[in-house]
């Protein structure tokens, strides 16, 4: 049986977040963690804070009774034939792989595990994400309290079925990257109008920010806030009818309908 309770297989930055959480939260110490990157430098940063434990290939990792997944889709297939021999019926497999199903993972590593689920988001790196967490093959309840649990020092948790993964890598998973842009096209904005860039960059950061806030805290819809701040015939009103005469609203639901697309197709390859 394995000394360390935890096995990461791919350090890259969201692993990274979720082992800096959960050993900064006490979760976890460091040295009850094993992870392998085949890039020296998250060895280098991992080691020295928070204090991981690098092994020398992947099957120590595998070997840990939780072993998060953490590789890109294109490697995940090679990398589960190699480590179906050294998991066991009595390891966890813990899965961040874009579009990877539970059910490819079962086949590939001989059904042996038990298998969960994860869509996190980048703002776990500053502890505000949101990672939606669901049952593969075997899961119990105590695997998905256990994951949960470990991620939650990121951010908050969901619990939702497995045939919504792709719908919430589409929302949630790629929604920073909406919500960037946005933010690059508002800054962009304001320097047309004459504001300098980094006055621009502050406005348009701090709002969003507030707004976020705002819709969180006070728990009311988008849609009620959004009208309080809409004065009849008045700047916001007329903003707001330019952006749904260019079907904005249209365009991220696209958005969000074309990643989860994308999300079924890197399943389908794997």
């Amino acid at each position: 049986m394995s000394e360390y309770k935890l096995g990461v297989i791919g350090a890259g930055k969201m692993a990274e977040a979720v082992l800096r959480g959960a050993v900064g939260n006490g979760f976890l110490p460091g040295a009850e963690i094993t992870a392998f990157d085949p890039e020296p430098s998250r060895k280098k940063l991992l080691e020295k804070d928070p204090g991981i434990v690098f092994a020398e290939n992947n099957h120590i990792p595998a070997a840990c009774p939780h072993l998060l997944l953490a590789v890109k889709p294109d490697v995940a297939p090679g990398v589960l034939e190699e480590i179906a021999s050294t998991v066991s019926e009595n390891t966890a497999v813990i899965s961040i792989v874009a579009g990877l199903s539970g059910k490819t993972i079962d086949e590939k590593l001989g059904g042996k595990t038990r298998i969960v689920r994860v869509m996190p988001n980048t703002p776990m790196l500053v502890r505000a994400g949101v990672s939606a967490v669901s049952a593969g093959p075997r899961a119990v309840d105590g695997d998905i309290k256990w994951t949960c649990n470990l991620l939650e020092s990121g951010g908050r948790t969901v619990v939702v079925d497995e045939t919504l993964m792709d719908a919430v890598t589409g929302l949630s998973g790629s929604g920073p990257a909406y919500f960037f842009y946005m933010v690059e096209a508002m800054v962009a904005a304001g320097t047309s109008e004459g504001i300098d860039p980094e006055t621009a960059r502050t406005l348009a950061v701090q709002t969003c920010i507030g707004a976020g806030k705002l819709l969180a805290e006070t728990g009311k819809s988008p849609e009620v806030l959004r009208e309080q701040v809409t004065t009849p015939g008045g700047t916001t009103q007329k903003g707001i009818e330019t952006m749904e005469a260019a079907d904005v609203g249209k365009s991220i639901t696209a958005a969000v309908r074309a990643a989860a697309e994308r999300s079924r197709e890197l399943g389908i390859t794997c």
